[in-house]
């Protein structure tokens, strides 16, 4: 017999003051995922974590996680996920060792129980197991918010912007440690806004004003990029941009680190792209193709979703 979904989502709405902050919203998260939820601030994923952890009730729609339904079944959820939100929120007064030992006590286990679980996590915080939590640095807050969010053996854990103001290394360790619980079978939901760690996802969603775009593995959204991706840059990059966005037959010209990334329409020969930029009096073009990234991906997405629906 097929195994259910771990997490499923049928139609979610959402609406703070007559804002809607999710619109009818579904997907469906297999057991063992690695599933991300990806989007800049106020997209709706900190509303959608807080539905599927039954901190809050949605308007209209339903979802479940291990077939437990998000508002019938709210306490028989809260017994098998673990949930980290973006914002530090264990007790910075307690020790490392304290908060840790608090919450496995909520959940009537000990820290030697589920050790294993924590176990690579922990070690790294343990030298500093009785500093209290608010002298932690970010990247040992993060550690210890996901040992306490682990201590019980979640089936299903939802880690909402866990990376969010930390530094780069710490974002790399986090991850590393994500893939060897996932390997443990836990279920794994995550939300972020930063567009290069989609690919570290098994599938995402991309998200944007509440509503999902696209659902698939990083690399089926990549390939599905529509037209030929060129970076170009010039002497005067503050102009470049309106040039490039003049030519015939432009899809797309955005601004993306020190270059500016160019779609048309149609396949164009960068000759012609030359010429016109050189017309208006740009210096020192260079134009190369690119291979498209997930950040390119959502941003001509959201363009299209604009042109179709400019309300």
């Amino acid at each position: 017999m097929k195994q259910q979904p771990a997490v499923v989502a049928n139609d979610l709405t959402k609406s703070y003051k007559s804002q809607l902050a999710l619109k009818k919203v579904s997907f469906q998260i297999e057991n063992g995922e690695l599933f991300g939820f990806i989007g800049p601030d106020g997209a709706g994923k900190t509303t959608l974590f807080h539905l599927l952890t039954t901190l809050l009730i949605p308007d209209t729609g339903s979802a479940s996680v291990r077939g437990f339904d998000t508002v019938a079944d709210y306490a028989a959820i809260r017994k098998i996920v673990g949930y980290m939100p973006g914002r530090f929120s264990l007790y910075q007064d307690l020790t490392v060792e304290e908060n840790l030992n608090f919450f496995a006590g909520i959940f009537n286990t000990t820290i030697a129980e589920n050790y294993h679980l924590i176990e690579d996590i922990y070690k790294q915080i343990e030298p500093f197991k009785t500093r209290r939590a608010g002298k932690l640095s970010g990247g040992m807050k993060q550690k210890l918010a996901l040992s306490c969010a682990l201590i019980h053996k979640p089936e299903v854990l939802f880690l909402d912007e866990p990376t969010t103001g930390v530094d780069a290394v710490s974002r790399m360790e986090f991850w590393e440690m994500l893939r060897k619980l996932k390997q443990q079978g836990i279920t794994i939901v995550v939300s972020t806004p930063y567009m290069d760690e989609a690919a570290l996802c098994d599938r995402v969603a991309l998200m944007q004003n509440g509503e999902i775009m696209l659902t698939n593995t990083p690399q089926r959204i990549v390939d599905g990029f529509k037209g030929e991706l060129l970076a170009v840059s010039s002497d005067n990059m503050f102009d470049l941009l309106h040039q490039l966005e003049n030519i015939p037959d432009t899809a797309a010209a955005y601004r993306f680190g020190d270059r500016i990334h160019y779609v048309s329409e149609r396949n164009i020969d960068p000759e012609i792209i030359q010429k016109a930029l050189a017309s208006s009096g740009q210096k020192n073009v260079v134009i190369e193709p690119i291979t498209p990234v997930i950040e390119d991906c959502f941003i001509m997405l959201m363009k299209s979703k604009s042109k179709n629906d400019p309300n």
